[in-house]
């Protein structure tokens, strides 16, 4: 064979000097490679081995068993002693409680998660309560905000204005073929943090790892997606470590085509049914992209309809706390945004359900307050169009304070996005006006909390009944403990989407979120009333989001949008059996 110069040198020629220097044969090419010289990256594709214990799917560290150790070539390459996936729960558990800071906690679960899938999700359903502010609110707010910087291992799928034309290509780059549910974000409007840009991603992220947790849907089934158009963050296009694309967001016709090409690439590699959810869009986008694909796709946004759920569901508990019906009551909002309106618009739907009044009758219980003040008529032509249907007659009032006094609310909404909004005056009115105050601090992370539970306990004397949307602690209020409500999307989206899945469901209807709220609030018990819990505990979670699934898929079946037939007879049961289990598998 004729010698060629190392530019263009091929396995032939590698093998013909199968040593370098004496040493051990150069199998890859590497000690004869130079950078500008092109290598193929493969890799032996069998489970077993070295590389079934770094594939996260099979990978089960120490509890590999001696049998399967003999059979897929572990032998040496584990040391010898064998323990129980509950032993490396325990384990885990304590490692992770080490770490003093919250971000600490949020980088040791994602390494597990990559490293091992089953420990990762067998932890978080076992320790939920404790590990759920870590891989969801409020810590992954500061995960988005350092993604750049906390990167390791690329996770879900990056879609940019670089790959337009090529959506349905890249979709088929996903390793997983058969996707139950896609949660995509555009990173413009981060929880209450604002445009995080690319670096959004850990939202998805963490939205479906609870899909799994507590919702019971297939890891393998679930894609995290990020459409980066640029940001306008100006801290993040001057930042070395951003991984996103270094320009301003595209808008109009450029950003509605990437999506349309999306959502259409979607469907064609996917089918009818997989659920695609909308994560921290802005408002102006997040309206206009469920109104154009909720007749054509499975669309839910869980800022706008998941939140409007769980606070419904809270709202219908603390009824059995303060008495009346939900018609008597009156709701004030601050912030009139995709969460403040969608919690409006179901509110109104369940008042005008049970009273059998007309929407326009029961909205004028329903008071809005945006940066300007009181939405009402006079400013009509100046409002975006998701705010007009809340436009009452009113002379105009522009503080918040003045607005509670005036309109004599018996429940306070907080969804700003906007820290300590809910001011001492604020709080003291909503006492002076009512003996139970419902106050409800939705916007996140716990830094954005309109109130913190103690400021909403304290300056209520004890009488409030609170709920927020990031956990607080425990409060002591005169001898007394009083234990916050956490309105959590958590609650909804996973049981919800659990419902439409199994049911086959082809097209969201406002009555499934109707049937999801009221399952939730069926959850909480007299136990938890006596306790002046407004939702029912987090441990809990997976019993209650396989109700929530079935009441669901009930009504998916009663209107006519479940494929999936014939309907199963105990769709509880069925629920239960259609989840997850992190448990490890034996293998041949």
């Amino acid at each position: 064979m004729e010698t060629s110069n190392v530019s263009s040198s091929t396995v032939a020629d590698i093998d013909d000097n199968p040593t370098i220097a004496g040493g051990v044969r150069d199998v890859y090419g590497e000690d004869r490679a130079t950078e500008d010289q092109f290598v193929t990256p493969w890799s032996v594709t069998v489970a077993s081995g070295y590389t079934l214990l770094r594939d996260p799917h099979f990978n089960k560290g120490l509890a590999f068993t001696e049998k399967e150790r003999d059979a897929h070539y572990l032998r040496g390459l584990l040391p010898p002693t064998v323990i129980s996936q509950e032993i490396q729960v325990k384990k885990m558990i304590q490692n992770i409680r080490q770490y003093q800071v919250p971000l600490q906690k949020y980088m040791a679960m994602m390494d597990l998660q990559e490293r091992n899938e089953g420990l990762f999700y067998k932890l978080l359903i076992d320790h939920v309560e404790e590990l759920l502010p870590v891989v969801y609110t409020p810590t992954v707010g500061e995960a988005c905000q350092k993604y750049g910087s906390i990167f390791m291992h690329p996770q879900g799928l990056y879609i940019s204005l670089k790959e337009k034309g090529r959506i349905l290509e890249v979709l088929r780059n996903w390793p997983e073929k058969n996707i139950q549910v896609i949660v995509v974000t555009d990173g413009e409007r981060i929880l209450g943090l604002g445009d995080l840009g690319c670096q959004g991603m850990g939202i998805p992220i963490g939205k479906l790892s609870l899909y799994t947790a507590l919702g019971g849907v297939r890891p393998s089934s679930c894609l995290p997606i990020t459409i980066d158009v640029g940001t306008n963050n100006e801290k993040l296009l001057n930042e070395e470590l951003y991984i996103g694309l270094k320009h301003r967001r595209a808008t109009g016709k450029e950003y509605a085509e990437l999506l349309e090409e999306f959502m259409t690439a979607c469907k064609q590699n996917y089918g009818e049914k997989v659920l695609i959810q909308f994560e921290d869009f802005a408002n102006h986008n997040a309206f206009d992209l469920l109104e154009r694909y909720r007749s054509t796709h499975l669309v839910f946004n869980d800022d706008i309809q998941g939140t409007a759920a769980v606070v419904l569901a809270g709202i219908v508990s603390a009824l059995n706390l303060v008495g009346g019906s939900l018609g008597d009551h009156r709701f004030l909002f601050l912030g009139a945004g995709e969460a403040g309106t969608g919690i409006a618009e179901l509110i109104a739907l369940e008042i005008s359900k049970r009273t059998n009044s007309p929407l326009d009758e029961v909205s004028k219980n329903i008071w809005l307050v945006d940066s300007k003040g009181l939405i009402v008529s006079s400013r009509k032509e100046s409002l975006q169009h998701f705010k007009k249907p809340w436009a009452h007659e009113h002379e105009p009032v522009e503080k918040l304070v003045d607005a509670v006094k005036q309109i004599k609310p018996t429940v306070l909404i907080g969804t700003s996005g906007q820290g300590r909004t809910f001011t001492q005056d604020v709080v003291e009115a909503m006492a002076s006006l009512n003996k139970k105050p419902i106050i409800l601090a939705l916007s996140n992370p716990t830094s954005q909390s309109e109130c913190t539970a103690e400021e909403a306990y304290t300056w209520t004397q004890g009488h409030a009944i609170f709920a927020s949307g990031s956990p607080f602690s425990p409060v002591e209020y005169e001898g007394k403990v009083f234990v916050p409500g956490q309105a959590n999307n958590a609650y909804i989206f996973p049981g919800f989407g659990l419902g439409l899945i199994m049911s086959g469901t082809i097209r969201m209807h406002d009555g499934l979120l109707l049937a999801a709220s009221e399952a939730l609030a069926s959850q909480v018990t007299q136990e938890h009333y006596d306790r002046g819990l407004i939702y029912p505990p987090f441990t809990n979670i997976r019993k209650i989001s396989a109700h929530i699934a079935a009441k669901v898929a009930t009504k998916a079946y009663e209107l006519g949008l479940a494929t999936r037939l014939p309907q199963p007879k105990d769709l509880v049961k069925f629920a239960e059996s259609c989840m997850y289990s992190p448990n490890y598998r034996s293998y041949r």
